[in-house]
């Protein structure tokens, strides 16, 4: 990032997959995540946000108070999105420490406003990073970035599923710094190289047939994100000797498991595609209770583990439209853990993994 801020190119930092990375980048500026993972800047951050909020909004704004986030440092305007009424509201705050800009959400996504609405938030958004770029947003380079997008995306599943087919060639830990991976990439072409020998690498590894864990247990792992720093739960589930074959949560598929349209207008392309996905900010949200259930079966998951952080009201209420489906579906049964960056209920959370694997085998 340092190199591309030397030659100019302006760094723009995101809190959510609903931002239109082909704008970021046809705009010549640089998308980097900056969803807070970690617990260690929530103290700070409850000195001006209240403590029931989700770990996700608290630590985000704590990175942001602190300046301890080099990613947040080297931002040089932050997008944000209209995913919950928290992270609304803590952004009233952000706006005033960055140039920033909020991506409103429709809030159903097959309402008959809804795509003209999103498709203005769009325009919007271009003309602000048009802004502070000074590069106009062109139609054949937003192509060529739909393109270079959709290769990422299209390797990224197929590495998920090479490790899913049969056993596992990885665990779920190591395959997590992989799909981070993609949120942090100031280069997409050399990205998409080191993706590509990935996949080779996992292509020669199930050829000879090496495999982690033949006979663990495979897990589904759906809800709200995780990642470095607040891997507790994914850590606890490998730790009882299963292997997370995927996570349906923005850290993993739903950041890449839709691809944008490659023939038409591509600024309609890129709206559609983004207001896809399945969000629980959305109402109603049956996309990822399909997603969920489809990605169970081709994964061939033994069980699904429904992590929701605390104060997370949208995931949480969902749980019981999830818990419906699958109960009535005894091949695919689901726990629910509700929990924060903390590891205060660590063992409590390991009892119910471990009560929940003995129910599987």
């Amino acid at each position: 990032m340092d190199q591309a801020k030397g030659r100019g190119m302006q760094i723009a930092g995101i809190f959510c997959t609903y931002a239109p990375l082909e704008l970021v980048r046809a705009a010549g500026a640089v998308p980097v995540s900056l969803c807070g993972k970690r617990q260690e800047p929530i103290a700070e951050a409850e000195k001006v946000l209240p403590a029931s909020l989700c770990p996700l909004i608290k630590s985000s704004y704590g990175y942001a108070a602190t300046r301890t986030c080099p990613f947040y440092n080297a931002s040089d305007m932050v997008i944000g999105e209209t995913t919950c009424d928290g992270k609304k509201k803590m952004f009233e705050i952000l706006k005033n420490m960055k140039p920033f800009f909020l991506l409103q959400l429709p809030y159903a996504q097959d309402d008959p406003g809804a795509f003209k609405f999103w498709m203005d938030q769009v325009f919007q958004f271009k003309s602000f990073l048009e802004s502070r770029t000074g590069q106009g947003i062109h139609e054949d380079v937003l192509q060529e970035q739909i393109v270079l997008q959709n290769k990422q995306r299209r390797l990224l599943r197929e590495i998920l599923d090479l490790n899913a087919r049969g056993p596992a060639l990885v665990t779920g830990m190591d395959m997590l710094p992989v799909m981070e991976s993609a949120s942090f990439v100031v280069d997409l072409g050399r990205h998409i190289q080191a993706l590509e020998d990935l996949r080779q690498e996992m292509i020669r590894l199930r050829e000879q047939g090496d495999a982690h864990q033949d006979q663990a247990r495979r897990i589904l792992i759906t809800g709200c994100p995780l990642g470095k720093g607040s891997e507790k739960v994914l850590r606890i589930i490998e730790d009882s000797g299963a292997v997370v074959v995927g996570m349906e949560n923005c850290t993993g598929i739903k950041s890449f498991g839709l691809l944008v349209e490659e023939s038409g207008n591509p600024f309609e392309n890129v709206a559609r595609r983004y207001l896809e996905t399945p969000c629980s900010c959305m109402t109603p949200n049956e996309k990822r209770f399909d997603l969920v259930g489809r990605l169970a079966r081709e994964l061939e998951a033994d069980g699904i583990v429904d992590m929701t952080w605390q104060f997370c009201h949208t995931y949480n209420v969902e749980t019981h439209f999830l818990q419906q489906i699958f109960r009535k579906d005894p091949g695919l049964p689901c726990l629910h853990i509700e929990t924060d960056y903390t590891d205060n209920d660590t063992e409590q959370i390991r009892t119910r993994v471990e009560a929940f694997m003995e129910m599987l085998s």
